[in-house]
């Protein structure tokens, strides 16, 4: 016989020639002859040292455990004292009732939605994490979600988790702000055959989100391909005269054509426009000199227009200083002040007008 004690915070498992006889709790307990006598620590999980189906026949032993049997495809989450601990994968844990407060949340891992009461600050902890799978959607953003390759729902802005299995899991998003698609460089014929390059803008916006991620595949790019051919059929109409002059109803042309390819994409046209146009080297020097010969025929115009209207002031005046002679001596004055201002110094003597006079002297120097 000899005597064991065992303290608070402990448990005994007694053993008889390695067979399992009893369990001893706090105190001062005698242990028969071949008896030996295993100590745990209730704070601690238990391993049992032998078959635990031999030793949860003893029903005292077994009201003092915890047992959690976790299934494949399931997955536990363990707290102690109302603190996350753990997680525990498929199989069987045993925990000491009574000194340690546990509390066990099992998860169905296969499924796909978290359901389980989960605080989401543990999603991010590293025993969790390698269970979870993240999406992101951004608040300028919706997405659709597809499982097993089978559209599911619409995802508004938010994060979202699923749980790590072999479901398939997929999300497409797509950006719900307005935005600009450019067509830059576009190598174009007139009807003329005249080489131009066009840039030139559209902006959108995505409006039926299962149209444009479900129904079609790449969206923008047909969006792109449908703006280009538009944008082409209608430059290939005008010739470069009048492709030049029409240029500011090109977005409104463009734009009409391409509503209906853009419904069926899900996205809404809200404006386009030419940024601009760009002529060859030669055809840039063929336009410039009918410009200059243009402008150069607006002035010989206006020249001939002026020289008419002096012409017709001169006869007009004529006219009149010959039915007036008041009107012709105050010319001849008026003529004469403007000679005294460029010559210093006109004689005037004998007969004869002074208009007269002052044409003698003037063909005399000559």
């Amino acid at each position: 016989m000899k005597r064991v004690r065992i303290n608070a915070g402990k448990v005994g498992l007694v053993f008889k020639k390695g067979d399992y006889q009893r369990v001893i709790t706090k105190g001062n307990h005698w242990l028969g002859f071949n008896e030996k006598a295993i100590q745990y620590d209730l704070t601690k999980p238990f391993a049992a040292p032998i078959a635990l189906e031999i030793l949860l026949q003893d029903k005292e032993l077994e009201t003092m455990l915890h047992i959690i049997e976790v299934k494949d495809n399931e997955l536990v989450l363990l707290y102690e004292n109302g603190n996350f601990k753990n997680t525990l994968a498929a199989g069987r844990y045993t925990y000491w009732k009574g000194l340690m407060d546990y509390e066990f949340v099992t998860a169905d891992l296969s499924k796909v939605y978290i359901t389980e009461k989960i605080e989401k600050s543990l999603f991010n902890h590293y025993a969790l994490i390698k269970h979870i799978r993240a999406f992101e959607v951004a608040a300028y953003e919706k997405a659709v979600l597809i499982v097993d390759d089978v559209y599911a729902k619409i995802l508004e802005s938010g994060t979202y988790r699923f749980w790590r299995n072999d479901t398939s899991i997929k999300i497409a998003k797509a950006d719900l702000r307005q935005l600009q698609l450019e067509i830059t460089g576009q190598e174009l014929l007139t009807k003329d055959k005249a080489a131009v390059r066009i840039n030139f803008y559209t902006q959108y916006k995505v409006v039926d989100i299962e149209k444009a991620l479900l129904d079609n595949k790449d969206y923008e790019k047909q969006l792109y391909i449908a703006m280009q051919l538009a944008l082409r059929a209608f430059v290939g109409n005008y010739t470069l005269d009048e492709l030049l002059e029409r240029k500011e109803s090109i977005a409104d042309s463009v734009l009409e054509s391409v509503k209906n390819q853009a419904t069926k994409l899900g996205v809404r046209v809200l404006n386009c426009g030419i940024r601009d146009i760009i002529l060859p080297g030669d055809m840039k020097e063929i336009m410039n000199q009918v410009l200059v010969a243009q402008k150069k025929a607006q002035a010989n115009i206006i020249t001939r227009r002026e020289e008419t209207a002096s012409t017709r002031s001169l006869l007009n005046t004529a006219k009149l200083m010959e039915e007036n002679e008041m009107l012709y001596k105050l010319k001849e004055m008026e003529y004469v002040e403007k000679i005294a201002d460029k010559i210093g110094e006109i004689s005037v003597s004998g007969d004869g007008g002074m208009v007269k006079q002052l044409k003698d002297i003037f063909s005399v120097n000559r």
